[in-house]
């Protein structure tokens, strides 16, 4: 098995971590098979509850691995290499498991993508988010050009991929980039406090509400309305959530 990405479930915990520190976690064709595979199996699991994705080294991720990229014989090659880290980002994304991303370093290019697969992001304060693809020639890939301007908008989007601009962690959070910033050596610790966060709480419910909210932009407002009605009722209909409503009205 490849350890270009790590992956450990314990207590319902899935733990992903991007394990090429030497290439500032570059994705190689190793490590995008292995990111498409445990998509597939976190999307699975039914003991999985929460998911924390996080890097080892002093980056994030760099994105794709430029000189393995340089190797490739002809375009049909970068295609299926694309396509196959797109099927991770797909399942993880449309997974009913929330994700925390623990952010301690340096983000760019396809790295924005595999950080915005998550739902919510802590950063570090020394953090930094950039685009970089036309330094190389290339266009947008790993659902950058969907995830990124969901995130901070289309004009926005447009600034950080037209131009060289780097953002600092607190401009980030400024644009809705990333969820909150704390001190660097706090980043691992929070992103665990809310992953342990929906562990002890109603886990169910939480990845629930991450499917609807994820899937709402995609359909109409009435498919929207009918998926909530069904998706409360399923859930009232749980031990989890009757418990928890006895226990409320007995307050």
């Amino acid at each position: 098995m490849s350890d270009s990405i790590l992956f450990d479930v314990t207590d319902g915990l899935a733990r992903i971590t991007l394990n090429r520190p030497e290439r500032l976690n570059a994705i190689d064709a190793d490590a995008a098979a292995r990111w498409r595979d445990i998509g597939a199996e976190v999307a699975e699991r039914d003991d999985i509850g929460a998911v924390l994705f996080d890097a080892a080294g002093r980056a994030f991720c760099a994105g794709g691995d430029v000189r393995s990229m340089a190797d490739f014989p002809e375009a049909s090659v970068i295609e299926a290499h694309a396509d196959t880290i797109h099927d991770g980002h797909r399942l993880l994304r449309e997974s009913d498991k929330p994700i925390v991303a623990a952010v301690q370093g340096p983000v760019a290019g396809g790295g924005l993508g595999f950080m915005l697969v998550a739902d919510i992001i802590v950063a570090s304060d020394e953090a930094h988010f950039s685009s970089k693809y036309s330094d190389i020639g290339l266009t947008p890939d790993c659902g950058v050009s969907t995830l990124l301007p969901e995130a901070v908008g289309a004009r926005r989007a447009l600034e950080l991929t037209l131009t060289s601009r780097r953002l600092s962690a607190a401009e980030a959070l400024e644009w809705g980039l990333v969820t909150e910033v704390v001190a660097a050596d706090g980043v691992a610790a929070r992103a665990r406090e809310i992953a342990d966060g929906w562990l002890a709480g109603a886990t169910a419910s939480f990845g629930q509400a991450k499917r609807l909210i994820r899937s709402a932009p995609y359909r109409s407002f009435r498919e929207s309305l009918d998926d909530e009605a069904r998706t409360i009722a399923a859930s009232f209909a749980g031990a989890d959530a009757q418990s928890r409503i006895a226990a409320f009205a007995r307050r």
